[in-house]
């Protein structure tokens, strides 16, 4: 039975662009958070990589700093639990240390390696549940295979960010089911490493952790980790999962017809089953979670990045202005977008600025604005970007409705969540209320949730419901429901009307770099 003087617990998330850790009490409160941002190198067109070492210290900061943000005392502390970025894959050796750079999920070398085992070995979607695509580990170790990469002939194992750590911090090599689904190495049916796609990357189980619960306690923290960060080297920390199905616990929308839209740096839609559902057209992914919940959705490669390009190209004055006067440039942007009618005065933005994944897997999709004219002004570009992200969301939930069924309630969470202009732009268009927590950190609050569990500190996941402070519901405005219908039509048809084009300058690209 849990002490009473047992009033806080921590959620660790290990995002793409950051290191993210919130103190929350037990009923969900925020009492601290704090936030590392990191580098992600592109040394190369396509390649997106990360110092895995880098990471690892952002994440021992933001534990040191909550701690001393909330002045709590550490044996008041129940537990650490874990979120992570998905598709992250680093080469290690014998002692754990990197032999590689962390090739993170945008990283697109191995986009010829994907379409080929998508061609040849379709089954393995089947199985697995991990459409076939550059992000997956599963291409990027037959990149390596069948390139001079020397870190993959060299190393003793393959490890994501948070198996990196974690094996640092406790000399543990395991992978919770979420993660291991996320390789595309992974049967989601049978709950063990998939033979065939091993194989075909040319390696073995042994090379890989031990796929386990996301409720496997971890034990034995190194005393010198412990005492950076200021907790006792007993406290438990919990494995957790990937950050998708913990945004969706961490929001409450885990029922049937409970559907999520987390916009981060990338951005994507999910809904909780009870069973593994899988794409015909391979359009969404599907992970287990649990041996009783499955996650099924779609990513969106392009997501807060659209609003941040936007800054760098469009925004100097704004950028400018707020420097002047402590201000967010990000707010000042898109209080220009509200001040434009929904549409955009008829412009329309293809997001694609890092290519796309769900529903088309296309590494080779371009951004683009389409209807540019001489009377477009600032705020109609801006907030055809932000129109843009969202209606690469609604795709891919048509998408996700085809093989779940329509959504009963809709959730958001993720940076975006702060901003009202782009929840109202969500609500017209899903023409749905959209429930927003207090919280925007819902991958943390889902990690933390789940290390109480865990522990039998609380009683059910479902329970999480009663434990999410809500901050408001935004009200779609059923007037704009025909102009945001008849721009969709029109943009859901011009990814198929310009691939051809995008393949060409793909070409094009590939030959002039030679």
């Amino acid at each position: 039975m849990m002490m009473s003087y047992k009033q806080y617990v921590i959620g660790l998330d290990i995002g793409t662009t950051s290191a993210k850790a919130v103190l929350f009490t037990l009923g969900g409160k925020v009492v601290a958070e704090a936030e590392k941002p990191y580098d992600i190198s592109r040394p190369q067109p396509l390649w997106a990589e990360q110092d895995p070492l880098s990471v690892e210290a952002g994440c021992l900061e933001v534990l040191k700093q909550v701690m001393e943000m909330g002045q709590v005392r550490p044996e008041a502390l129940c537990s650490v639990g874990i979120s992570s970025a998905m598709h992250s894959l680093i080469c290690v050796n014998e002692e754990g240390a990197p032999l590689s750079p962390s090739i993170i999920w945008a990283d697109g070398r191995s986009h010829e390696q994907a379409k080929r085992v998508q061609d040849t070995h379709s089954s393995i979607y089947l199985r697995t549940g991990t459409p076939l695509h550059p992000m997956s580990p599963l291409a990027k170790l037959l990149w390596m295979k069948e390139n001079p990469y020397t870190p993959y002939r060299q190393a003793k194992r393959f490890v994501s960010i948070k198996e990196f750590i974690l094996y640092r911090w406790f000399g543990t090599d395991v992978i919770d089911y979420s993660m291991a689904s996320a390789t595309g190495l992974f049967n989601i049916h049978t709950f063990e490493w998939d033979q065939e796609a091993l194989q075909l990357c040319g390696i073995t189980e042994e090379q890989l952790s031990r796929p386990v619960p996301s409720t496997y306690l971890l034990q034995g923290l190194r005393p010198d980790i412990a005492y950076r960060i200021g907790i006792p080297s007993d406290l438990p920390f919990v494995l957790g999962g990937s950050d998708g199905p913990l945004a969706n616990l961490g929001i409450g929308a885990i029922a049937a017809g409970d559907v999520a839209i987390t916009i981060g740096t990338s951005g994507a839609i999910r809904q909780m089953t009870d069973r593994a559902q899988l794409s015909p057209n391979q359009e969404t992914f599907c992970y287990a979670f649990t041996p009783q919940l499955w996650i099924t959705g779609g990513p969106t490669n392009n997501g807060a990045n659209v609003l941040q390009w936007i800054k760098n190209i469009l925004g100097e004055l704004e950028v400018e202005q707020a420097h002047k006067q402590n201000l967010n440039p990000y707010e000042l942007l898109t209080a220009l977008a509200e001040q434009a009618n929904p549409g955009a005065n008829g412009l329309l933005f293809l997001p694609y600025l890092n290519g796309e994944r769900a529903p088309f897997w296309d590494a080779n999709a371009r951004g683009c604005y389409i209807g540019l004219s001489a009377s477009h002004q600032k705020k109609d570009l801006i907030r055809a970007g932000l129109e843009g992200v969202i209606f690469s969301l609604y795709h891919i939930g048509e998408a996700l409705e085809k093989n779940v069924g329509s959504a009963r309630r809709i959730f958001a969470s993720g940076g975006f969540a702060r901003s009202s202009t782009w929840l109202q732009i969500v609500a017209d268009m899903f023409q749905q209320p959209i429930e927003v927590p207090e919280s925007h950190q819902s991958s943390a609050w889902g990690a933390a949730w789940l290390s109480l569990y865990a522990l039998n500190i609380v009683p059910s996941l479902e329970a999480i419901g009663s434990s999410i402070p809500m901050k408001k519901k935004v009200i779609p405005r059923s007037e704009y429901r025909e102009q945001y219908r008849q721009s969709y039509q029109i943009y859901q048809s011009l990814y198929h009307a310009l691939k051809p084009t995008f393949d060409q300058l793909a070409q094009f690209s590939q030959s002039s770099q030679k």
